[in-house]
């Protein structure tokens, strides 16, 4: 009777929660293409730079070639295509260079799109370059590779739009770059000092020293004010 009782508590339990560290772990000690990938995707990495999203492209996709391995770290996107005798050729894309990430899911599988940006002069001069396809990819794990992608395009995107107009500003021949560049107000009386060429040149090289502005802006400011003379 006791005995009886004790399975009618248990089909009445609600089911444990799946430990989804101990699922990753589990798969990768199954798998030795995704664990020999890991090593080697472990080796490559910078000092200071974190794993955040991996992916491993199913085996119904790869029956000719060895399996492709994507990831997505704290400063870049890297794809590691391993060849059939020994060895890898890695491909990474840093996130400023990044222009579109876009995923499709299938039945069996999901293909990770991946977009660089051409980058001109200026920053919003980016336009699409080469964009490269990773098919196969296991389901969940290429959603989270594409979450951290579009997280880190949305960020860059925000910084390139204000990068453009400290850059809009630059080429125009203008001092001041962002809200927070200072002011160098001239003496009452003796505006015209301010516009002298050499004092413009003074202060856009203050600028640069102060690291308000880059080598690049500096020059083009240069160049600029010695046209004008």
């Amino acid at each position: 009777m006791a005995a009886d009782e004790l399975r009618a508590d248990s089909a009445k339990a609600p089911p444990a929660a799946v430990d989804h560290s101990r699922k990753d772990l589990a798969t990768v000690a199954t798998d030795p293409g995704l664990n020999s990938s890991l090593e080697i995707l472990r080796a490559i990495l910078v000092p200071d730079e974190t794993l955040e999203a991996y992916a491993i492209q199913r085996r119904l996709f790869a029956l000719t070639h060895r399996r492709v391995f994507v990831a997505a770290t704290s400063g870049r996107f890297i794809a590691l295509t391993r060849h059939v005798f020994g060895g890898y050729t890695p491909v990474d894309v840093r996130w400023q260079d990044l222009h579109d990430a876009s995923l499709r899911e299938g039945i069996f599988g999901a293909d990770l799109m991946i977009t660089s940006a051409a980058v001109g002069d200026l920053a919003s001069a980016d336009r699409p370059g080469r964009s490269v396809t990773f098919q196969g990819l296991r389901k969940e794990d290429a959603r989270r590779v594409y979450r951290v992608c579009q997280s880190q395009e949305q960020a860059w995107r925000e910084k390139r739009r204000v990068r453009d107009l400290d850059e809009m500003r630059a080429k125009s021949g203008g001092i001041q770059l962002g809200a927070a560049a200072p002011t160098f107000a001239a003496p009452m009386g003796d505006a015209s000092v301010t516009d002298h060429p050499a004092a413009r040149l003074k202060r856009a090289k203050e600028m640069l020293d102060s690291g308000l502005i880059t080598d690049a802006e500096y020059e083009s400011i240069k160049a600029r004010i010695v046209d004008r003379l």
